[in-house]
């Protein structure tokens, strides 16, 4: 191996150490988060990790294979994370402002 191509394969070694690490404190994140906000940002964010794990195994391999589903997961997490946003705000809206179940056409 070339110079520069040991200096990829320490790099790319050191990404996926640093993703693993980062795996393990979220899932500790997530079984000990103290409200259901924490568990949902940390299953967002083991989304992104999960798109780094792929997106470094492509750089090892050099191949582009992976690229499409790393897409596919970005748009599901984005999408769940907004979905939990939504679900969250309705959830914590204060009582003042909450109408009654099948009265929304009254004032």
């Amino acid at each position: 191996m070339s110079g520069p191509e040991t200096v990829d394969r320490v790099l790319i070694t050191a990404a996926v150490v640093f993703i693993v690490v980062a795996g393990a404190l979220l899932f500790v994140r997530i079984s000990r988060g103290p409200s259901m906000l924490d568990r949902a940002i940390g299953l967002d964010v083991f989304a992104a990790v999960i798109i780094a794990g792929l997106g470094a195994k492509s750089a090892f391999a050099r191949d582009s294979f992976y690229f499409p589903i790393m897409l596919v997961l970005a748009f599901l997490g984005f999408t769940g994370s907004v979905g939990i946003a939504r679900f969250i705000a309705v959830r914590d809206k204060p009582l003042a402002h909450r109408r009654p179940a099948g009265r929304e056409g009254e004032k």
